[in-house]
């Protein structure tokens, strides 16, 4: 059996990088992107030199000024944003015919086969001359470990994991590096005793098991460096999804609807790119009292649009939720997929 190449490519600072790329005067500057509704605003995306001040997205514009006072602060500009993120995925074509974007800014490619690492090296080479971008990428033989290596060395790194190296590299990194580990995750882990990935190798798999079901041996599998998923050309999952729990509890809406549209783009960038459709728009919110709602609207005619995705699920925040207590954590989810295949049938309105 041929040993797979996955190689995971991440933007480096995305938002931050394309404001600095279109506006050379700002190269080497603490850009702090997001919302700049008084003091209620929040980040959306720091530069690498912001993030030296202490400064992180979800923090509040407030706080990011305190620390970096002398920072560049910009608006969200997701239109920009988007086109750069096309233009990105266009090079990554002529790399691979297997891709699977993950979000606006990073993708899986399958390049079992050939030379993952002048591969690598080309499209480095091409979306900075051409995008003025640098990326960090991370090759190994599963999605896992192609991208824990592409985090190891922002930006603009190259890291290699190979099969005999990878229970080693795993050992010293913290729990909360195994794929799918939340906050909530991380302390019933830490409970356990189950701090570090080394710590989760040496623990009972059974009694992973009994506590957490099937996910116990999924993390017990990740923490040995196994995962047998493939990268998805096509979608073949019933939903797609993103969501984000947040460092400080968020009672800024205008942040919110910016994580929204930051989602929006990304799932359209997914359906778009395995042709998809999808009928229903879920909007999750849960409290800071940990209290979780569901909100969702299911359209007469499918979509992959990243305006009609955003506008929608827009509607849906601020019209279905009461939002009286601050938000821990948004999501978005696109369900009831249409794929190529499958018969369409729309209503139409006469």
């Amino acid at each position: 059996m041929t040993k797979r190449s996955i190689i995971h490519v991440d933007m480096d600072a995305f938002y931050a990088s394309v404001e600095e790329a279109d506006n050379p005067l700002l190269k080497g500057k603490p850009i702090i992107v997001g919302g700049r509704s008084g003091s209620r605003g929040v980040v959306s995306a720091s530069s690498y030199e912001a993030r030296k001040y202490g400064v992180h997205s979800a923090m509040s514009m407030a706080k990011a000024k305190q620390l970096c006072p002398k920072g560049v602060f910009l608006p969200v500009n997701m239109k920009r944003y988007k086109e750069v993120s096309k233009e990105a995925n266009e090079i990554l074509k002529e790399h691979s015919l297997i891709i699977e974007p993950i979000s606006i800014d990073e993708a899986f490619l399958d390049v079992t086969g050939k030379n993952p690492y002048i591969i690598s090296k080309s499209i480095k080479k091409r979306i900075k001359n051409e995008l003025g971008l640098t990326v960090s990428i991370g090759i190994s033989f599963n999605k896992f470990l192609a991208k824990l290596a592409s985090d190891v060395e922002k930006p603009n790194g190259l890291t290699i994991v190979k099969k005999n190296e990878a229970v080693n590299f795993l050992v010293p990194l913290p729990i909360r590096k195994l794929w799918g580990v939340g906050p909530k995750t991380e302390r019933e882990l830490n409970k356990l005793g189950i701090y570090t990935i080394g710590d989760m190798q040496r623990y009972d798999m059974n009694v992973l098991i009994r506590k957490f079901g099937k996910r116990g041996k999924e993390l017990s599998d990740f923490s040995k460096g196994i995962d047998n998923r493939v990268v998805e050309n096509d979608i073949k999952t019933k939903s797609i999804g993103e969501e984000e729990t947040y460092i400080d509890d968020v009672d800024d809406i205008g942040f919110l609807v910016n994580k929204l549209d930051e989602y929006s783009l990304s799932l359209a960038h997914k359906l778009d790119h395995h042709s998809t459709l999808a009928k229903t728009i879920t909007v999750k919110v849960k409290y800071e009292d940990f209290s979780v709602e569901t909100r969702s609207l299911t359209l007469s005619i499918p979509t992959n649009k990243y305006p009609t995705i955003f506008e929608i699920s827009k509607s849906i925040l601020i019209n279905k939720f009461s939002l009286e207590k601050k938000v821990r954590l948004l999501g978005l989810s696109l369900s009831n997929l249409i794929h190529p295949n499958d018969p369409l049938q729309l209503n139409i309105e006469m």
